[in-house]
């Protein structure tokens, strides 16, 4: 997308939202929310800095930039996990990473055998319950919340009417290297990504072809977009153009591409959305699965500044590898260039798409609306936000707690808990657990109390990986 397309495309939002805001205002009308179109833009091992709007001085994101402008960009959210598949089951069902049945990429069977483990049938997920509200449901890209050998718990039929899933050599079924498949398995396409500049210039083309040839316009539509930038993958080369000039490592200049490659692909996705008269009237919420990787590629989160001033990064429970960039554009809702400290995480997305869709929200969620927060006003009050998470190796069971301005981390449960002030150590490189012994001993309770026992993934303790 060259720059006058852009500054096109985001003087139409901007537009639309001045008059949207003003016929509400001179109507005294409230906005007909439960008509508008959602679309959810996921991002995949993105850390906190790697947008511009969020401090990135090198690596280019224009239209994600652009799209912060016009909308609101939160500085205190938090995915539902630091690892794919658990955090992907905070979001889709709005149950927090402590009672989730989902608390690693493979849980630890009684034969030993490590396997991914699949959303409960009973959890109800953001695609059926918007699916149930009236709602057109797709998703495109990586689902990651299946048993691969089990199709009912593939996205098609977890609520998503149409959907693209990425299935890949592993798990229990011999994939033949990636694999798109159409709607469980009635048609697939075995998808050689070297003739395209990035697996998501892919998805990105399904995703126009879905909008063209099947959306109908009687019904909102909720688009689930889960991209792969910029998690690393031996098989995607990237546009070897961009950044050609620069004299980084050759996996530094890959993934900087993947990035900004993203970062188009999204802007073709809203220019769509424009030309169709859809954009006006669409919430578009942008976010990332976890904190920034450093494996795969051999890429180096520090090279960049991924994580910001951030401790940690994808796997650790400080604030790399969960806090992560969230920005929300709704034009008519949400102020251009408003900015919001609150706390919120990924748990917070099902109450908040009930009460847009003007349904009743699951008893299963353990999230706040963040509806207020999107109208510039305060959300309601939690008395903390905890994760707990599951991971092959020493120091595998992993459990963290933010009470206002405190985080407190535990790696293994017979370890102490540490203590951060986050509001004046942001980097969590001064532990003031010797001094605050009344908040470590709430935060231990947390631990211990506020969770569920569940499969696979078991309390406590060392395990090592098969």
């Amino acid at each position: 997308m060259n720059r006058t397309t852009l500054i096109i495309l985001l003087t139409t939002i901007s537009l639309s939202c001045n008059t949207t805001a003003n016929t509400q205002e001179e109507g005294n009308q409230p906005l007909e929310r439960q008509k508008s179109n959602i679309l959810f833009l996921l991002a995949d091992d993105l850390g906190y800095g790697e947008l511009g709007s969020y401090g990135q001085k090198i690596i280019q994101t224009p239209v994600l930039d652009s799209l912060a402008q016009v909308g609101m960009r939160f500085t205190n959210f938090y995915a539902g996990s630091p690892v794919c598949s658990p955090s992907r089951a905070v979001l889709m069902t709005g149950i927090k990473s402590s009672y989730s049945s989902i608390r690693g990429n493979k849980g630890l069977l009684e034969d030993g055998q490590w396997q991914r483990i699949a959303l409960k049938k009973e959890e109800i997920t953001l695609a059926e319950l918007l699916s149930d509200a009236g709602y057109q449901t797709a998703f495109i890209g990586k689902w990651h919340l299946d048993h691969p050998d089990d199709l009912s718990t593939w996205a098609f039929n977890r609520g998503f009417q149409y959907a693209v899933q990425e299935q890949w050599t592993g798990g229990q079924r011999n994939f033949d290297g990636p694999m798109e498949y159409i709607n469980g398995m009635r048609d697939s396409i075995n998808f050689d990504y070297t003739q395209w500049n990035s697996h998501d210039e892919f998805r990105t083309e399904l995703a126009l072809e879905y909008l063209d040839n099947q959306l109908a316009d009687d019904k909102p539509f909720f688009l689930f977009m889960s991209y792969r930038a910029p998690h690393g993958h031996e098989w995607d080369i990237g546009n070897q153009d961009l950044y050609s000039d620069q004299g980084w490592p050759p996996q530094e200049r890959l993934h900087a591409a993947k990035i900004t490659l993203l970062d188009q692909q999204i802007g073709r996705l809203l220019q769509k959305l424009r030309q169709m008269g859809k954009l006006e009237n669409t919430l578009i919420l942008f976010s990332s699965d976890n904190g920034p990787h450093h494996e795969g590629d051999n890429h180096d989160h520090e090279y960049f500044n991924s994580n910001g001033t951030l401790r940690g990064y994808k796997r650790d429970l400080y604030e790399g590898g969960v806090r992560v960039p969230m920005i929300a554009a709704w034009p008519g809702y949400i102020e251009a260039g408003s900015v919001s400290d609150d706390i919120a995480g990924f748990q917070d997305f099902m109450p908040t798409l009930a009460e847009i869709a003007d349904v009743a929200v699951p008893g299963q969620s353990t999230g706040v609306s963040i509806l207020p927060v999107l109208a510039g006003e305060q959300s309601e009050e939690r008395e903390y936000m905890n994760w707990e998470f599951f991971k092959a190796g020493k120091e595998g069971f992993r459990q963290s707690v933010r009470i206002g301005p405190y985080k407190g981390v535990r790696y293994g449960t017979d370890l102490p808990t540490e203590l951060y002030h986050l509001e004046e150590d942001i980097s969590e490189t001064n532990n003031i657990a010797a001094e605050h012994p009344e908040i470590v001993e709430q935060m231990n309770r947390v631990f211990e109390e506020d969770r569920t026992d569940t499969k696979g993934f078991p309390y406590g303790g060392e395990y090592e990986s098969n």
